[in-house]
């Protein structure tokens, strides 16, 4: 059963706080109708910190879409490869041990993906498969997660690399004044993550099922306009909402599984915001401490796409992990709106001596 192991998370040095955000929103648009509310806005987020690739005064400017993508290859080729080995160490597998490599970004493009530059320059074999994702969002962290459940399934004893790269700082768009635009330059940081999902062995979460629910008709409630300058984000104010038509499919799912949520151990959720967070305690009727992991990499990094939910893992890493047999969920949000959910049991490996004598 394919066990979920411990993530590598690394974010960039330069960091931007809530003041410094606050203040350049004040100065930036002055005279904006609605700055207030803006500034409430940001306020609310809860986000005291996010990291940037590039200081502050080059994230503002915009020099064409060209040069901001070849930037976040750039950093993707400098930034990925120290996270990956790390990921690797923490699942004590080779990158010749790995059969399928998943790829999340939804912050730049690049083909060949960089799973092909991964697999040239790593030591991953040239028979490794590759998954690249791109339109996911931030739900394509639940959504690799899944896909590497589904292949460990599929091909027993399989190893599954997932790489998360979001560079959310280089789709920032000065001209983009709206409400939702400018609640987003306050929201987002940048981050990278990798973790591996292995066929047999480790320690981490024993995924046992997965699922995916797309509520009807919410297309244009999180999307990209590609024009000439880039990606420009679109967030619909509805989508803080979501979470009541969101927190039933996830009953269902653990409904499926013959589990209840009040029993369950531990929960690993995307933090879009906080009242996603916030939603999810009520619908699911759970207290907030539940989403302290979720909650923390909200404060200290803000919204960091597709790498939010391995960041919120890793913190639960770091608290030493959850009892032995613990059953959890792990969600990813995002467009369409879409989540992708994965439940699972908490495993420890075995001794290397106990192992080899059964």
């Amino acid at each position: 059963m394919a066990t979920l192991c411990r993530p590598s998370v690394a974010v960039p040095d330069h960091v931007i706080t809530q003041e410094e955000t606050l203040a350049l929103a004040r100065e930036t648009h002055a005279d904006h109708p609605q700055r207030d509310l803006v500034l409430r806005l940001i306020q609310n987020t809860g986000v005291l910190t996010r990291h940037i690739v590039q200081p502050i005064e080059d994230t503002l400017r915009h020099p064409g879409f060209e040069e901001r993508n070849l930037l976040y290859e750039a950093e993707a080729k400098a930034r990925v490869p120290g996270v990956v080995r790390q990921a690797l160490a923490h699942a004590e597998v080779e990158p010749k041990d790995i059969d399928l490599i998943v790829y999340v970004s939804c912050t730049g493009f690049m083909m060949p993906s960089l799973t092909a530059w991964l697999i040239n320059t790593m030591g991953f074999r040239t028979e490794t498969r590759q998954l690249p994702i791109a339109q996911l969002g931030c739900a394509a962290g639940g959504a690799a997660i899944n896909r590497a459940h589904d292949f460990c399934t599929a091909y027993p004893r399989s190893n599954v690399l997932i790489v998360s790269c979001e560079f959310c700082s280089l789709c920032y768009q000065p001209t983009d004044i709206g409400v939702g635009s400018l609640l987003s330059n306050g929201l987002f940081g940048d981050a990278i993550s990798a973790a591996v999902v292995r066929g047999e062995g480790g320690t981490g979460m024993r995924i046992e099922r997965n699922g995916s629910h797309l509520v009807p008709n919410t297309e244009d409630w999180i999307s990209y306009a590609v024009r000439d300058t880039g990606f420009h984000f679109l967030l619909d104010k509805r989508v803080p909402g979501t979470m009541e038509m969101l927190a039933p499919a996830l009953k269902a799912l653990v409904a499926q599984h013959s589990w209840e949520i009040p029993q369950m151990d531990f929960f690993i959720v995307h933090a879009g915001g906080p009242r996603i967070l916030d939603d999810l305690c009520h619908f699911l009727e759970l207290p907030p401490e539940m989403f302290r992991f979720s909650r923390a990499t909200l404060t200290e990094r803000g919204n960091i796409a597709s790498s939010v939910v391995f960041d919120a893992l890793a913190r639960l890493f770091d608290e030493g992990g959850a009892a032995d047999g613990a059953g959890g969920l792990i969600a990813g949000f995002g467009p369409g709106i879409t989540a992708e959910t994965a439940l699972g049991r908490w495993a420890r490996a075995a001794p290397m001596a106990a192992a080899m004598s059964n």
